[in-house]
């Protein structure tokens, strides 16, 4: 890599960690005023984003996968009542995969420190065991990212550990993801309200 790539390459990542930074900051202050306490005040802090507010759940659904302490399903509820079932659909797809696929770049990136920060102690080991008796952990990250109730915020980041690809994990993200954020989508658009 020559070393005018490899500094632009740099200046990138140096800004995207400073705009992730600021978004993170953004929605910590929304999150600390009380605005993803309750359903109806989550919906309000989007929507008061106007034209912008798809735009801040997809942001908002990334961020809710690197820092999970945020409530992900609430985006998913949000989205499909204030989007219908295909826009939240959308908006809740392009912002979990994202978010998945930064926190595995993260968890690739930084090691074993960030993701022992990230992840709850019991639930990492609980998931070393677990993956330790599976044969091939990619048809088991393939499932668990496919059906619901499964930890994926903390499989992205465990699989950040692992030997597999950036490609091979994107291509799982892409490909199992949406299913199941297409059923919640269509559920809570037309059947939850």
């Amino acid at each position: 890599m020559t070393p005018n790539i490899a500094k632009l390459k740099n200046l990138l990542t140096g800004f995207l960690v400073f705009l992730l930074f600021l978004t993170g900051l953004f929605l910590l202050k929304g999150y600390l005023d009380g605005q993803f306490r309750t359903m109806e005040s989550f919906r309000a802090y989007v929507e008061s984003f106007g034209l912008f507010a798809p735009l801040i759940l997809v942001v908002i659904q990334a961020l809710q996968v690197v820092l999970p302490v945020l409530p992900g399903f609430f985006g998913c509820i949000v989205g499909a009542g204030m989007f219908g079932a295909m826009g939240g659909f959308w908006c809740n797809y392009i912002g979990i995969s994202a978010g998945s696929i930064i926190a595995f770049l993260l968890a690739k990136r930084f090691g074993m420190s960030l993701v022992r920060c990230m992840v709850p102690v019991e639930k990492y080991d609980s998931l070393v065991t677990w993956v330790n008796k599976r044969r091939s952990y990619t048809l088991v990250l393939f499932l668990a990212i496919l059906l619901p109730l499964a930890p994926d915020d903390f499989l992205c980041y465990f699989s950040g550990l692992t030997g597999m690809s950036t490609k091979k994990f994107t291509w799982i993200i892409l490909s199992a993801k949406p299913w199941c954020i297409l059923g919640y989508s269509i559920f809570f658009a037309y059947f939850a309200r």
